[in-house]
């Protein structure tokens, strides 16, 4: 039986260890093999922690009930692990290991999470891929700046990841792959110890294999309560389908078209979303934040390695170059009345559903397709949960995104939940 624990839901595999029905050393164990087999087709990880079993046996030895024990962790390497270097997708920064965890590693030791190692990223979280491949078809992207963590988790490998976002870092990646992504609202974690981009833009993410491992993890980081079944909080759900900022694929146009029908079997009214014109000049203004603060982020950076560091980033550098500090400052305050106009026209019992990317990943591996569906929630600030559950007739994921306001993040997972069980019920969209 413990061959296979490593497989079930979180939960499940936490109450197992406590109970002593299978050691932490061996789910980490069993999962560093899972890693071992598959990376040289998914090449997910960039570094495996050689404490591994070390850590699985403090977990064993700790008294009392700790709601990740044994868990297996995966780590974005833009987020500092004690012991291992953080290179954040680049030659450029010290091969040298870190000598302490970020605030949120050390968050999920504490609650029992066994650090498997780092994943992938791409070069300082922007747009320059690196080695992962998608684990549904691997000629095809698997999206970034997280593409490791939602690669290793929508294959199977690990149970949860972390991960961050700045523009779609998470959301597209977390949908290319068919993981349960969540986006955490900006500023509700200490992000210390993370290489960021825009301190306006950046925050921490959360990868597992379903909505249900998701809202699990959630609730054990941020030491709220879960969602009392039975208890609907969601009256209405506000459809989206792009406002036109991109493209949107045929399957993907077809899945959004099915929202009234999926959520109305459900018992929950839809109605579309009126509020474009904001959507389309946030997501411009979140181009000027993320350019003009990543150019203070990385100026130094850029002088110093010039041709070593990616043309993308640098274009993107000398782009914020350009953006005045009162052209940025607008764009913050065209943010902030967006924000209470949207309060507004949610208030408590409302959310928003649409698509997490254009469609499925594109092939190829030279680019991460476009993080722009993404944007304007992100300079928002909301908090996104990501549903996989849906498929193309082709077999590659297609993710939706319910996004909200910070402090409603139950009424999203109330929401995700009901979509993904209708998802996975009738899964292929045809293209």
């Amino acid at each position: 039986m413990s061959s296979a624990y490593w497989k079930q839901p979180i939960s499940e595999q936490a109450t197992a260890v406590h109970e002593k029905v299978v050691s932490a050393e061996v789910l980490a164990q069993q999962v560093r093999e899972e890693i071992v087999r598959t990376d040289a087709d998914l090449r997910a990880w960039v570094g495996l922690s050689p404490a591994v079993v070390d850590d699985a046996r403090r977990q064993d030895s700790m008294p009392g009930r700790r709601p990740l024990r044994g868990v297996s962790l995966g780590v974005k390497d833009l987020i500092d692990v004690s012991g291992l270097p953080t290179r954040a997708g680049s030659t450029i920064t010290s091969s040298f290991p870190v000598s302490s965890d970020a605030p949120c590693v050390s968050r999920f030791r504490n609650l029992g999470a066994v650090v498997q190692g780092k994943t992938v990223t791409t070069e300082f979280g922007y747009f320059s891929p690196g080695p992962t491949r998608n684990p549904h078809q691997h000629e095809h992207t698997p999206g970034g700046s997280s593409s490791g963590s939602a690669a290793a988790v929508g294959a199977g490998v690990i149970p949860m990841a972390l991960g961050t976002q700045t523009a779609g870092s998470l959301t597209r990646p977390a949908a290319y792959c068919g993981a349960a992504g969540l986006v955490l609202a900006h500023g509700s974690t200490d992000l210390s110890g993370v290489t960021g981009l825009s301190e306006s833009l950046d925050s921490l993410g959360i990868l597992t294999r379903d909505i249900a491992d998701l809202q699990y993890v959630y609730s054990a980081f941020s030491g709220r309560s879960p969602m009392v079944p039975g208890r609907s909080t969601v009256r209405t759900v506000v459809v989206w389908g792009g406002s036109d900022l991109h493209p949107i694929h045929p399957a993907m146009s077809e899945l959004i078209n099915r929202l009234p029908g999926l959520l109305g079997g459900a018992g929950v009214e839809t109605r579309a979303l009126e509020y474009d014109d904001h959507v389309r000049t946030l997501a411009d203004d979140h181009g000027t934040v993320m350019s003009h603060e990543a150019a203070g982020t990385l100026d130094g950076v850029v002088r110093e390695h010039g041709t070593a560091l990616s043309p993308q980033l640098r274009e993107l550098v000398d782009a914020g170059r350009a953006v005045g500090v009162d052209e940025h400052a607008a764009a913050l305050i065209r943010r902030d009345r967006s924000r209470d106009l949207l309060a507004e026209a949610l208030g408590d019992h409302t959310v928003i559903v649409g698509p997490a990317a254009p469609g499925p990943a594109p092939h190829g591996l030279a680019a991460t397709g476009s993080p722009v569906l993404s944007r304007p929630w992100q300079l928002l600030g909301c908090p996104v949960v990501v549903v996989p559950g849906a498929t193309t007739d082709a077999g590659m994921p297609l993710g939706l995104q319910v996004i909200g306001l910070p402090g409603r993040e139950s009424a999203l997972f109330e929401v995700a939940a009901v979509l993904e069980t209708e998802l996975r019920s009738h899964p292929v969209v045809p293209a």
